[in-house]
């Protein structure tokens, strides 16, 4: 048990970085719904308008990952360990910027057509997104949430397990019909974008669950 914990037990738990954790994972479903946006649009143009937006969700999100940070520094007792905070921040952090890149590729790619397998996985990171959300809604009561916690973060692995399913069923049929090598690198790259940030929600609820299994 560490001095934190021990102290835990007797002082009043600071709630300041709850409101900061909800603010960072609605500003992940902001980036990530415009990010299901930006896979229907086909004109250049838009496209550049939404990756610009989700670019400043990304802003947004460093500074609130910053706001974390400075607080993780200025409080005395935090509502679990402080590393895991840290942890926390940053994989939400993470998260952000692969949604980010992911509009990143489509823009710099600017593929001649859109794939609704890569829409499809565009919705499931807006889930992964969304249940993020539900997730740190629920920390300040977690010790009451373990069950429920629990839950989502399996529900994150399915998600992730079914955009794998998804990313090799693109990547086959891709390198099977495609006759425009520079269309199939494009895809390419842009597809594995979208799995990346899907490993990454992954990672994220890794993180969570070892929060709610150390703190529960």
């Amino acid at each position: 048990m560490t001095f934190n914990d021990i102290l835990q037990l007797f002082v009043t738990k600071d709630k300041r970085f709850f409101p900061l954790f909800i603010n960072s994972a609605e500003n992940i479903v902001k980036a990530a719904t415009m990010l299901v946006d930006l896979t229907h649009e086909d004109d250049p143009e838009e496209r550049k308008i939404i990756a610009h937006r989700i670019k400043e969700c990304e802003t947004a999100g460093d500074q609130i990952t910053d706001n974390i940070i400075n607080e993780l520094i200025d409080a005395f007792v935090t509502p679990f360990d402080r590393n895991e905070i840290h942890d926390l921040a940053e994989d939400m952090d993470s998260l952000l910027d692969c949604i980010r890149d992911s509009s990143k590729k489509i823009v710099i790619y600017q593929p001649k057509t859109n794939s609704k397998k890569i829409a499809e996985i565009a919705e499931y990171i807006l889930k992964d997104a969304e249940i993020v959300l539900d997730i740190v809604g629920r920390l300040e009561n977690l010790r009451k949430q373990t069950k429920e916690l629990d839950k989502l973060c399996d529900d994150i692995k399915d998600i992730e397990h079914t955009v794998d399913d998804l990313y090799e069923s693109y990547m086959s049929n891709l390198f099977a019909c495609e006759k425009d090598a520079i269309e199939l690198v494009k895809k390419k790259n842009i597809i594995q974008a979208f799995e990346d940030t899907s490993d990454c929600a992954k990672r994220l609820s890794s993180t969570i669950r070892s929060i709610v299994v150390k703190n529960g």
